[in-house]
């Protein structure tokens, strides 16, 4: 994978320096299991409109990587994730970091495609850009980033790899079907929902 780079614990001020240019920047993660407050952050992948794909993998115990912060709080940058109240929540929990301004795809899946109901990132991919990503390594040990496996590195980097495209095909169906302004709203009320989740609410808004 020549576009694909591994680093440690954060980004090089040159892959900053880089990734700062861009419009738009492609995110995800890869954790030890679904719940913040108890399952470790192993990985962090980025990839930027060039394809340039770059996975940071997250030591044990480290609570901060000061360029990734810098970057995924960018005011002018917008960070694209498929499921974004997950990522977001885990990188703001494992590493400070609140992230800002944020597109999901996921979100607008829903909002867009709703003569399916399948908004999976595998799906959507399959439809959208007409690859079909092998998901074979999705439930994996991501503890040990320092082996990971040729599988695994492919598999995380393919989860960003597509999102910057799908993003702008997901942004013509909801101007389509005139729902792009109330996915604009959701995703703005994102870090309001990542909030609760950290804080263990449920069903606030339910009776």
């Amino acid at each position: 994978m020549s576009d694909f780079q591994v680093c440690d614990r954060d980004l090089t001020e040159i892959m900053l320096s880089d990734y700062l240019q861009a419009d738009a920047i492609a995110v995800d993660t890869e954790t030890m299991g679904l719940l913040p407050w108890r399952d470790r952050l192993c990985l962090v992948q980025l990839c930027d409109g060039k394809g340039k794909v770059t996975a940071i993998r997250i030591a044990k115990g480290q609570q901060e990587a000061p360029n990734l912060k810098q970057l995924m709080e960018a005011s002018e940058i917008i960070k694209v994730f498929h499921f974004a109240r997950f990522d977001v929540a885990t990188l703001q929990y494992h590493l400070d970091i609140k992230v800002d301004p944020i597109f999901c795809t996921k979100i607008a899946s829903k909002l867009a495609r709703t003569y399916t109901g399948k908004h999976g990132l595998k799906d959507l991919v399959m439809e959208l850009e007409k690859v079909e990503l092998d998901k074979s390594a999705q439930s994996s040990d991501w503890g040990n980033a320092v082996n990971s496996t040729e599988e695994q590195l492919s598999y995380a980097a393919n989860d960003v790899r597509y999102l910057l495209s799908a993003k702008e095909k997901l942004i013509e169906m909801l101007k389509r079907e005139e729902r792009w302004e109330l996915a604009q709203q959701c995703f703005e009320c994102l870090p309001v929902f990542v909030s609760l989740d950290l804080l263990h609410y449920q069903d606030v808004f339910e009776h």
